[in-house]
């Protein structure tokens, strides 16, 4: 890795020229596929009805290549029956004409050359014998594999009550740490999105974001596990995307839900969908609120020389959330579209954790404990707008797009830390210790970003795309103490810091699809990062400049509509989140906090898969992730004061080599099972505070969901999940289980369905985990709300033949992700 630190502003300016020169190179490489490519004539014509000679309109052309009738381009007949294909490279060719209750038509052979050419007039012919209607009942495979990406289809499986990150358990390779972050292939360095555009915050505050998304309203979860060049490079472990219905009809409609639940504590959520078209203008909004009432009980053992402490920490927040987003497209004609999104999202909360520690000697007898009382007011809001323009060029595919974000994010919270201290016979050691603390965290993100794609020659696709961005982040804290003279600054704890960050990336990318069976692409990406960070307390500047490459190849093969073979390989980035980078210090209790580390240097992975796919069960998949410089929380233990802090600090080389096979299999009419197994071999490689560390574990996991379908619109759900132990950063794992029962009625034409689901029947799942380096000896065993019992209703309204806004990328990506 060739990161390197510098103090002067003459590294940026000469890793600015540096990038400037690697984006230059790569639009002249583009603009000479371009000039080739723009050569060619245009090939026009027109439909009509054999019987009648009028033209007709919205009829599906296809230009076909020849001998091989290779697909060349698609379009579509206009009100006076014409069509035209522009750019078209001199060759042999035909075109077909394609219409619902019309047998398909097809040209003469043409030549085209320099020249333009006209295809005679193709007469279709009306289907006599076509059938008044046609219902075709059936459903999706739960898991569709593609070329770049494995497809898990939601609406599949029962998640009545569950939330969009309880959703994601379901994705094969993905699960939670203890601490709810999500997990794939291993790694925690993973992006999320969702409709294609980044989640605006991370760590708790993504998962708040995440648990406050019904799963009623997520459609599909899609998996990347090495995404094309045309996305950042972050995410060392890939992309997730989650993917929130939309109907393509016309007119207005939408759907609506409630839901309640109780595990230990109440719950309840409800939310809007709504979509509308005007054939001009699609609009949609969807609003989700709830109100969570819950716990999680952390039971850490520590060893510290012959002594034993055993804590339990008891966090009980009760927190409200509330996001909305809205956006609209103005389709200025078939080429133009125009386009605008606004999200904004609020989490206000309130928690109160209590700890009690008891301190035992090596007789085990206790000789001292502690308690602590900690109320929190806490909230975090941000909001968000993107701004984009399509151009369709013409009919080959060939597009331009533009887009323009601004994201704002801000959080406040306010502590108050209340701590007592015993001996052996539970009498008071000193007077109780008071705290109280003070934060505030503002960011903001402005991104733009252009892509052009290019299809060109026999089935060859060129894409190319520039994006810059720009981050500022503020942190600060105040910790206050109690004393006589009253609150006291704690200037030890009170600090403030600034980070601002750059990010100029380009790619370039080409595929080609060889025949009907064959297609291959490949990218190049380079991101150049100039970065500047500073602290009030530390003094230390933080200046960072580099530029990287991420190569991309992806090859799929068809043998025939059962038999699929797919392979890839990326090269991918993990920088710091802009939280682990500040170095504030947060104590959950007297003996515990958290540290961040503005010194983290990015980690970089290598990235292969391959699959075996057949009729949508995907046989088997092979995956290999190394990542270099990686980044997990490493705790420090004083043995004097008995205080632990967990810092985040870039750690040697990990690998995770999985084996893994899972689809849905219809077993009978009225049962549908899906699996889904994997095994894995992680390890582990590092110095750990000047002392090597080495671990490895060979883990499995298997999930079934069974599906009964009964009389009268009823269906029943019995689902398990277990996972062996296995290795997770610097921590060995126990293993893990859950089992979940649920049941649902569909009424009202098809409108309203009825949803009950028990979650974890027996209350089996928790993290429990090991650490043990240096002088570190624990034991963590973290329990949450995992049980309970929810109720949800749904109901579908409007219209059916509503078309909605587009589904798009915005540019800020990356960056509203590390938030």
């Amino acid at each position: 890795m060739n990161n390197t630190v510098t103090t002067t502003t003459a590294k940026s300016d000469k890793g600015i020229k540096t990038f400037r020169s690697i984006t230059l190179v790569i639009a002249m490489c583009f603009i000479v596929i371009t000039a080739w490519a723009q050569t060619g004539a245009t090939v026009k014509g027109a439909i009509t009805h054999a019987g009648t000679q009028k033209p007709l309109d919205y009829v599906s052309v296809i230009l076909l290549h020849l001998p091989d009738s290779a697909v060349v381009a698609s379009e579509m007949t206009d009100a006076a029956g014409n069509y035209a294909f522009s750019q078209v490279k001199p060759g042999m060719y035909s075109v077909k004409a394609l219409m619902v209750g019309f047998a398909s038509a097809q040209s003469i052979a043409v030549e085209v050359k320099q020249q333009d050419v006209q295809v005679p007039t193709i007469n279709m012919q009306e289907k006599t014998n076509a059938l008044q209607e046609v219902v075709v009942k059936g459903q999706k495979p739960l898991l569709q594999q593609e070329a770049d990406r494995v497809i898990m289809n939601v609406e599949q499986l029962n998640t009545a009550g569950d939330n969009a990150l309880e959703v994601l358990k379901y994705a094969p390779g993905v699960r939670l740490d203890k601490d709810d972050n999500i997990i794939f292939r291993g790694s925690g360095s993973v992006n999320v999105m969702i409709n294609g555009k980044m989640t605006y915050m991370s760590g708790a505050e993504l998962q708040s974001y995440l648990k406050s998304l019904p799963a009623s309203a997520v459609s599909k979860v899609e998996l990347m596990s090495n995404p094309p060049a045309s996305f950042d490079a972050a995410g060392t472990a890939g992309i997730i995307n989650i993917l929130l219905k939309r109907d393509e009809t016309l007119g207005m409609n939408g759907t609506a839900t409630i839901g309640v639940g109780q595990g230990k504590y109440e719950k309840v959520w409800g939310g809007l969908n709504l979509n509308y078209n005007t054939g001009k203008v699609s609009f949609f909004t969807r609003l989700n609120a709830g109100h969570y009432n819950s716990f999680n009980r952390l039971t850490m053992r520590r060893t510290i020389n012959d002594s034993l402490y055993n804590q339990v920490n008891y966090w009980h927040p009760v927190t409200k959330s509330y996001n909305l987003s809205a956006g609209a497209d103005y389709f200025i004609s078939k080429k133009h579209t125009i386009g605008v999104m606004a999200k904004g999202y609020a989490s206000p909360e309130e928690a109160l954790t209590t700890s009690n520690s008891v301190n035992y000697d090596t007789k085990g007898d206790a000789f001292g404990s502690m308690s602590m009382r900690n109320p929190k007011e806490a909230s975090t809001d941000n909001y968000s707008l993107n701004l984009n323009y399509k151009y369709d060029i013409d009919s080959t595919g060939r597009s331009l797009s533009f887009d323009a974000d601004y994201v704002n994010y801000s959080g406040e919270a306010a502590d108050q830390f209340t701590n007592n201290f015993f001996n052996a016979t539970g009498a008071a050691t000193q007077a109780p210790s008071q705290l109280r603390s003070f934060s505030g965290a503002a960011a903001s993100i402005k991104s733009l970003k252009a892509d052009y794609v290019h299809p060109f020659g026999k089935g060859y696709k060129a894409e190319a795309g520039v994006k810059t961005s720009w981050v500022s982040n503020n942190s600060n804290i105040r910790f206050e103490e109690q004393q006589e003279q009253g609150w006291v600054n704690d200037v030890k704890r009170t600090n403030s810091f600034n980070y601002d960050e750059t990010i100029y990336a380009a790619y370039l990318s080409l595929s080609r699809n060889i025949g009907e069976k064959l297609s291959v692409k490949a990218g190049l990406r380079a991101e150049q990062t100039i970065a500047e960070g500073r602290s009030a307390t530390t003094g230390e500047p933080v200046d960072l400049d580099y530029l990287k490459f991420f190569p991309s190849v992806f090859i799929s093969y068809s043998a025939n509509d059962n038999n699929q073979l797919s392979a890839s390989y990326s090269r991918r980035i993990s920088r710091p989140s802009y939280s682990s980078l500040n170095p504030f210090t947060f104590f959950s209790d007297p003996y515990t906090a958290l540290q961040g580390n503005p010194f983290l240097q990015p980690s970089f992975s290598n990235s292969l898969q391959a699959s075996y796919t057949y009729k949508s069960f995907q046989l088997l998949s092979l995956s290999y992730l190394e990542t270099n410089n990686f980044v997990s929380n490493v705790i420090t233990q004083n043995d004097e004061t008995k205080v632990s802090i967990s810092r985040p600090e870039n750690l040697g080389k990990s690998t995770y080599l999985s084996a893994s096979s899972g689809g849905t299999l219809p077993l009978k009419d009225w049962w549908t099972s899906t699996l889904q197994v994997e095994g894995a071999y992680a390890t582990v490689s590092s110095a750990v505070q000047e002392v090597d560390f080495n671990s490895s574990q060979f883990s499995w996991t298997v999930s079934a969901d069974q599906n009964f379908n009964l009389p009268k619109d009823y269906k029943l759900q019995l689902s398990g999940y277990y996972g062996s132990p296995s290795v997770q950063g610097l921590f060995y794992t126990k293993s893990n289980l859950q089992i979940d029962l649920g049941a649902k009625k569909t009424f009202m034409d098809g409108k309203a369905t009825l949803s009950l689901k028990l979650r974890d029947v027996f209350n089996t799942n928790k993290f429990r985990g090991t650490l043990k380096y240096g002088n570190v000896d624990m034991y963590w065993q973290n329990q949450w709300e995992s049980r309970r019992l929810n109720l949800t209703f749904d109901y579908k309204f409007g219209n059916k033949k509503v078309r909605t806004a587009r589904s798009r990328r915005t540019g800020s990506s990356d960056e509203e992700g590390r938030l």
